[in-house]
């Protein structure tokens, strides 16, 4: 996907006389189109490279597609016809912010209507998985979309609800449990004290967790923007892949 604003450039002519600002008007315009040239055939090569990767893996029908513009309108466009929506941690510039997330992912975790998992950069073979359950809608479809899934058959599962204990917590925590064993899943459930923001990377490293599975902002943006978001930190702390619903 390439964005708008890296293939276009501003005036920047200034106040010159009308015959070279015209001259220099037309270099920038080259320079434009020879940019925009260089970041398409870059982003061909990627796209070959990813889908050389896929089929090397076994999948066979694999079909690339390299768009100009936004990315959450293209997103808009294409997701209903997609069952997953695959998006990395951290652009480029990750090594210049380690502790950023990339500039589109919140705005794509909060506008796609699919389920979308959150690459890191390493990638290790999915053996343990665990489940962030705060009782919410999204949670609640994570869990159903779990309990159903082939891809989780065989793995171990945990299923962690981070809260103060009561009757009410611990009955919505055994329910999703008992709903991911009738789909004929391994998991053991934990009832954990503190904040989530700590607990659950903390299991994540401590346990040798490979994916997390959890739903997504279940606070108004105002709350977010005034004191963070719950989710967004799990998947700035968390070194592993994290799958999110809405």
């Amino acid at each position: 996907m390439l964005g708008r604003r890296e293939v276009s450039s501003s005036d920047r002519s200034g106040r010159i006389g009308i015959a070279a600002r015209r001259r220099l008007l037309e270099e920038l315009a080259e320079l434009d189109a020879a940019r925009a040239k260089v970041l398409q055939e870059k982003g061909w090569l990627e796209l070959d490279e990813a889908k050389g990767q896929i089929e090397g893996l076994g999948v066979a029908d694999v079909t690339t597609s390299l768009r100009h513009g936004d990315l959450l309108e293209t997103l808009t466009e294409r997701e209903a016809a997609a069952d997953l929506v695959v998006v990395g941690k951290r652009g480029e510039a990750a090594d210049f912010a380690r502790l950023h997330l990339g500039s589109n992912l919140e705005r794509m975790l909060r506008t796609s209507q699919r389920p979308v998992l959150v690459a890191s950069r390493a990638f290790r073979p999915i053996e343990r998985f665990m489940v962030a359950f705060d009782g919410r809608s999204g949670a609640t479809k994570a869990i159903d979309a779990v309990s159903r899934s082939p891809l989780f058959a065989g793995l171990a599962g945990t299923i962690v609800t981070v809260a103060g204990a009561s009757g009410e917590v611990r009955g919505r925590l055994e329910g999703a449990a008992s709903r991911l064993r009738a789909g004929g899943l391994d998991v053991t459930a934990r009832l954990e004290p503190g904040e989530a923001e700590a607990v659950i990377p903390r299991i994540v490293e401590a346990e040798g967790i490979d994916l997390l599975v959890m739903g997504a902002y279940g606070h108004s943006r105002l709350r977010t923007l005034v004191i963070g978001s719950t989710t967004s930190e799990m998947i700035r702390a968390c070194r592993i892949p994290i799958l999110v619903w809405r």
